[in-house]
């Protein structure tokens, strides 16, 4: 089973919609064929793991880092083929939450298969974090990512933010970028830093996220660089039923996207926001700021996961903005969350960490 969560990763960020899979076929002790699910409408794991096997599957036992899905989507079913492969016993690390695409085990048991589930299902857990919140709860799992200072500024008193972190740092953050489907800021941030939001590695990337501007009237400038810099129809524009009519024109004659979404106290309804990504097959959406917009998804439990970004500089001021904006919250009300990862990037570190939900902060 590690050796399937290994293979599974080489799908990072090339799958989604789909989950990552790994998936090896072991035949008395010894690795008989190997499959990894690589894109969305690519061969599944498990049928390129039997491919590789032939028939020396028969008899054997197929580890598979996700319980083989029993729908036709982008290609047909999985389980079906694996329960004419002649196997003995199928062992996966998780059940598929996906209440269309469950129902493999079912099938696989009927078949006369032996089948059990949960073998290093905390690791699967981890790897598949993001696809399985947006099973479970249908909306996107949503990462809040910032550049600070050790005292936690992310811009100086002027506002300027460039650049408060290294160069290793910001190209893991593109990496970041890179495993998501959509990268979310407000227009604010559009306005003053005018990013491109784009995912710049060193080689082109397959994939290119959704870039969602927060924008309930319509503000933004057609020239800005998160509509011209790449597609320009991969550019959201998320404004409200009072942006003017001549202002969603122009963003649109500029070949951006409008989403219209309810608002709520004069901001963009993110829950509605994220139900409209969620349909256009949106699983992972990385917050790249600023404060405010920061302070919105957390204010509306929609924050999973942190990557804070920290460089050796103190800047203090009393305007210089911080992470998270907003009125603040008293110390006992405060989001709690769970254990840090720390990484070094050069002179800059890395925290990631889960935000704990409220049974389990208790």
């Amino acid at each position: 089973m590690g050796r399937a969560l290994e293979l599974a990763e080489r799908g990072r960020g090339l799958t989604s919609p789909n989950p990552l899979v790994g998936a090896v076929v072991v035949r008395e002790g010894r690795v008989v064929g190997e499959g990894v699910h690589l894109w969305a409408g690519g061969p599944h794991a498990e049928v390129e793991a039997l491919a590789a096997a032939g028939e020396a599957a028969r008899g054997a036992t197929l580890y598979v880092s996700l319980e083989p899905c029993n729908h036709r989507g982008r290609t047909p079913p999985c389980a079906p083929v694996v329960a004419r492969a002649g196997l003995a016993r199928v062992v996966a690390a998780l059940a598929d939450p996906n209440p269309v695409a469950g129902g493999g085990v079912a099938l696989l048991r009927a078949h006369g298969v032996t089948v059990e589930v949960g073998l290093l299902a905390a690791e699967a857990e981890r790897q598949n974090r993001a696809w399985l919140t947006a099973m479970r709860e249908r909306r996107p799992h949503v990462t809040l990512k910032a550049a600070a200072t050790f005292d936690g500024r992310i811009a100086d008193v002027h506002g300027a933010s460039r650049w408060i972190t290294g160069e290793a740092a910001r190209g893991h953050a593109h990496r970041l970028r890179a495993e998501s489907d959509a990268i979310v800021v407000g227009v604010t941030t559009a306005l003053r830093d005018d990013p491109a939001l784009t995912v710049r590695l060193a080689a082109p990337w397959p994939r290119e996220p959704y870039r969602v501007v927060l924008d309930t009237r319509a503000r933004l400038g057609g020239d800005a660089r998160v509509i011209q810099a790449a597609t320009p129809a991969r550019a959201l524009v998320a404004v409200g039923d009072e942006a003017p009519a001549d202002r969603l024109s122009a963003l649109q004659a500029a070949g951006a996207s409008i989403v219209r979404c309810p608002t709520r106290q004069g901001r963009i309804d993110l829950v509605a926001l994220l139900g409209v990504l969620f349909e256009r097959e949106v699983r992972a959406v990385l917050v790249e700021g600023g404060a405010e917009t920061h302070a919105g998804f957390l204010e509306a439990g929609l924050v999973d996961r942190l990557a804070l970004f920290l460089a050796p500089l103190l800047l203090g001021g009393r305007t210089a903005p911080g992470v998270v904006g907003g009125a603040g919250r008293e110390l006992k009300s405060a989001v709690r969350l769970g254990p840090a990862a720390v990484t070094s990037l050069g002179d800059d570190l890395l925290l990631e960490a889960d935000v704990l939900r409220a049974h389990e902060s208790s």
